[in-house]
């Protein structure tokens, strides 16, 4: 191993930023096999730069030792990747599969688009979190911000602190669980009965994000589903 990528006693290897670049990085991570015994990566250095780890499709670990800039962890389909520092716009956005859990905080459009998997964040999302999304399930333990949500089709947004505005705008078929405030809801978002299925799936993706928060302090938001067909008295709402 040169000094860019090296592998440590405990079988982590480790690429250095700092040496080599990110278009050998990506290269290397999205060219292992899904059998590799290279199980564990340490991306060290990272300085905040853009599509880091990006197209993975290997069942790895991976840490990235620091702040990841923008479209971090985009397209992971199977690897689970922990960044201990902050994340910038576009987090995880298309993810297929696997985990993405960032010990910061996330910018604007986490987990846009995204398909399936989990998406953690330990501190605050800004806005547009969980744009479009598609089957994901996103935990944030602080807060999140306007416009989060929307026009999410299916998945699960589970949001620990409080919502800006705009929440679940034009909605289709995601749930939407907040313990804190909304300070307003979107165009056919509206509050929904906690089901014992509800419940079921908020107590479960709490526990997957190791978060304590009581599921019977949240409240659950859903679909009002006007705007599913065109209505001349809901015109204002599209």
């Amino acid at each position: 191993m040169n000094s860019v990528l090296h592998k440590a006693m405990e079988d982590t290897v480790y690429f250095d930023l700092s040496a080599g670049s990110l278009r050998d990085l990506n290269s290397t991570l999205q060219g292992l096999d899904a059998k590799t015994n290279q199980t564990a990566w340490t991306i060290t250095n990272p300085r905040g730069a853009h599509a880091l780890a990006v197209g993975v499709t290997a069942p790895v670990a991976i840490t990235i030792d620091g702040h990841a800039g923008y479209y971090a962890c985009g397209m992971n389909d199977g690897a689970a990747i922990t960044i201990t520092g902050n994340a910038g716009t576009g987090l995880a956005e298309n993810m297929m599969s696997g985990s993405v859990h960032v010990l910061g905080d996330a910018s604007q459009s986490a987990g846009a688009t995204a398909h399936g998997g989990l998406l953690i964040i330990e501190g605050n999302a800004s806005a547009r979190c969980g744009i479009s999304m598609k089957g994901v399930d996103i935990v944030v333990k602080g807060n999140v911000g306007h416009m989060s949500a929307f026009m999410a089709q299916s998945g699960n947004l589970v949001v620990c602190g409080d919502a800006g505005d705009a929440l679940g705008d034009s909605l289709y078929e995601a749930r939407l669980f907040v313990k804190g405030k909304v300070a307003s809801l979107g165009a056919d978002c509206e509050v929904k009965p906690m089901t014992d299925e509800d419940k079921t799936i908020l107590a479960g993706l709490l526990a997957k994000a190791g978060s304590d928060a009581n599921p019977d302090e949240f409240t659950r938001y859903g679909s009002a589903r006007k705007l599913y067909n065109f209505h001349v008295d809901n015109a204002g709402a599209y």
